[in-house]
């Protein structure tokens, strides 16, 4: 999530710039450091990656082993026109830039109905008459983030494997899945009062629930006409789901004191939504992220009603003003003082499960996940047919988590229960290699239970306690802070791409230089692999520092002294050509391909980029260029790969003299968030 530099548009989440991690947990300045020149980094090529103890699934493709997109042989995957630098800059941040091998589509603003046929008239912008909270809830959303397709046919396709027991083979999937049709679930992580409300501070309820209308989800059916155009299409599937939509929990934490109100008000709403993930059983899988800066006080102090949940408040990060929504102003809800309400915020911070194709069915937030601010959420199918979920807590400081079903995910679903209702949740511990010389890390998974004992002397002597409060399990364990743990997805040989987008404020105590975060001032970000080796242990190594795609002669390519060795800027093969920093989106197709999104100032006058890999040999390529300052984030392709769908969010934070668009550049129309549709123009597989 990017934080503004315009006064007047700024979204006040200056808090997210500040560690609320208060251990002293080990980083890997403590282990062994002779194994670091060893390191496997990214300096042009790649070695393979460690083959995984588990296979992936997909909901496209089970992955299980390399596979080919037609008409590859065995190729490149690489093979489109990498979009120069000056070729992106010469728009000067007005509109999208992409690859001269690529068209893109705008579809699906801030604003667009969700039913054509509803009769509602589309908001385009127009800095006077803006949407009312009715009307907003008929429409998408803003801030776009995550997001994935998910094809017309899907429910059938599922149903006809469970008769059979198996899934069908990847390149068959990918052909009978329809490509051309299907829901798009699209989360909205935020947006400013000044770019919904035209204001800095709501004045009224109907206001604070214009805000809120535009937060949350957009479930939308969506397909392509004869001319290769995606639009909006009738459909009783698409529905809004937002800060006030009722929904409820699961899990060890259903029916949960922690979760009850004076008031008794049943459970609403789902906020800051971030990254995401698919199921193998055709959900979606939605990320609260920083749904701390929506609660507020009219009183100097918060809480006060229980001491556990008050040391919780300090842990995730509540203050009086939060990130100055002012909705406590209006709604009770939020008010962090109301004891009626008191329970209110550990109703959020949850991962949430939405079914696309059953809009009777309320969002389900599934406990047993933990409780943080998820950025994202990469389901993994394991060898015995359970699931395994790997999530980043997106905080200076902050964890890599896993949750593992106890179940296979069929024998779940064809009992009429969710595999993300019964597991275990771990938290991620970084340690030095059992070989010094071996140039890969070891980890372990820490499971998080009241049964071990560090966890129950910090109070949370009960499963509810520890899944509501899991940053406090976590610290409690010793967990490795990180760099901004973002996204995370699994690769074809199951290893797990996670990144962490940057961490500039060591200088200022917040977070340690270790083996996992080897630079100081680490603000170009890098990308680690993980590859589980059993349930409870993992390998691990660098796969990017970002600071390696700069060329030679950038001045921030200096080398700290308090950086790791290993860690060295090392000049890339292009010469900077495809430079970028801040990875923090990310995709990896069942090809060798992982696809990159950023959030975050781009070197050379870029802005935020999509930025393609080839895993088995290390090139990268750039393949589009966002507007002045929005972030590229959300990666979902169709079935056959023919089309990508990626977002702009935030662009010009709002402000209409820094780009207009999707509209034609006047200086006077808001932009809005869109999602932008990637084709290549012969047709081939999308990030070839």
């Amino acid at each position: 999530m990017t934080t503004t530099t315009d006064v007047e548009h700024q979204l006040d989440d200056s808090s997210e710039d500040i560690s609320t991690n208060p251990t002293v947990n080990p980083s890997f300045a403590e282990v062994a450091t002779s194994q670091l020149s060893r390191r496997r980094l990214l300096q042009g090529s790649l070695a393979l990656a460690a083959t995984s103890f588990f296979a992936p699934a997909s909901v496209y493709a089970n992955g299980r082993g390399k596979s080919l997109a037609p008409g590859q042989n065995k190729g490149p995957l690489l093979t489109f026109k990498p979009l120069t630098i000056a070729d992106a800059t010469a728009a000067g941040g007005k509109t999208v830039t992409i690859s001269p091998d690529y068209e893109y589509q705008v579809l699906i603003p801030w604003g667009t109905p969700i039913n054509p046929e509803a009769g509602i008239t589309p908001y385009e912008g127009d800095p006077v008459n803006r949407p009312t909270s009715e009307e907003q809830e008929q429409m998408v959303g803003i801030g776009h983030d995550g997001m994935w397709f998910f094809p017309s046919n899907l429910p059938r396709v599922l149903a006809t494997e469970a008769r059979r027991g198996r899934e069908l083979p990847s390149r068959a999937r990918r052909q009978v899945l329809d490509s051309r049709s299907g829901m798009l679930c699209v989360n909205h992580e935020f947006g400013t009062n000044f770019h919904v409300l035209g204001k800095g501070q709501p004045e009224s309820l109907e206001e604070v629930r214009r805000s809120q209308a535009a937060h949350g989800v957009t479930v939308v059916a969506i397909a392509q006409n004869w001319r290769g155009k995606w639009d909006v299409v009738p459909s009783a599937l698409s529905r809004r789901i937002t800060a006030n939509t009722e929904v409820m929990f699961s899990g060890p934490v259903a029916g949960s004191p922690l979760l009850e109100n004076a008031v008794s008000n049943p459970p609403q709403g789902t906020l800051n939504n971030c990254g995401s993930g698919p199921t193998p059983w055709g959900t979606f899988l939605t990320c609260e992220e920083n749904f701390n800066g929506y609660f507020g006080s009219a009183e100097e102090s918060i809480g006060g009603f229980d001491a556990l949940q008050d040391k919780a408040y300090a842990r995730y990060g509540f203050s009086r003003f939060g990130f100055n929504y002012s909705w406590h102003l209006f709604d009770p809800r939020f008010d962090l003082k109301n004891g009626n309400y008191a329970n209110e915020s550990n109703r959020f911070g949850w991962i949430v499960e939405i079914d696309p194709f059953d809009h009777t069915k309320k969002p389900v937030k599934r406990s047993a996940l933990g409780r943080f601010k998820h950025e994202a959420a990469a389901v993994k199918e394991l060898k015995d047919g359970r699931i395994a979920v790997y999530m980043g807590d997106d905080q200076r400081g902050d964890y890599c988590y896993k949750y593992e079903s106890n179940v296979s995910w069929r024998a779940a679903i064809a009992a009429g229960q969710s595999p993300l209702d019964d597991g275990k949740l771990y938290v991620a511990r970084f340690d030095e290699g059992s070989n010094a010389n071996d140039g890969q890390g070891t980890g372990i998974w820490i499971e998080l239970t009241p049964a071990n004992e560090a966890i129950a002397n910090a109070g949370l002597d009960s499963q509810d306690k520890v899944l509501t409060y899991a940053r406090l399990a976590a610290d409690a364990v010793g967990a490795t802070p990180m760099d901004r743990p973002e996204w995370s997805t699994i690769g074809t040989d199951g290893q797990v791409y996670w990144t962490l987008t940057n961490n500039d404020r060591k200088d200022d105590g917040q977070g340690a230089i270790s083996e996992a975060n080897p630079i100081f001032e680490n603000t170009d970000g890098y990308i680690i692999e993980t590859n589980d080796t059993s349930a409870t242990a993992f390998t691990w190594n660098l796969f990017l520092l970002a600071r390696n795609t700069r060329s030679p002669g950038d001045p921030e390519t200096a080398v700290d002294p308090q950086d790791f060795s290993f860690a060295n800027y090392q000049a890339p093969s292009d010469g900077g050509a495809n430079v970028f920093s801040d990875p923090d989106a990310a995709f990896a197709d069942p090809f060798g391909r992982l696809f990159i999104g950023t959030d975050g100032a781009q070197p050379d006058g870029l802005q935020d980029q999509l930025v393609v890999f080839d895993t088995n040999t290390g090139e990268y390529r750039r393949l589009l260029m966002g507007v002045n300052s929005d972030e590229i984030t959300g990666l979902a392709p169709t079935p056959d790969f023919g089309t990508l769908f990626t977002n702009t969010q935030h662009p010009g934070d709002g402000d209409p003299k820094s780009t207009n668009f999707p509209a034609k550049t006047d200086g006077i129309t808001i932009p809005r968030d869109a999602t932008i549709v990637i084709r290549r123009k012969d047709g081939g597989t999308v990030g070839s």
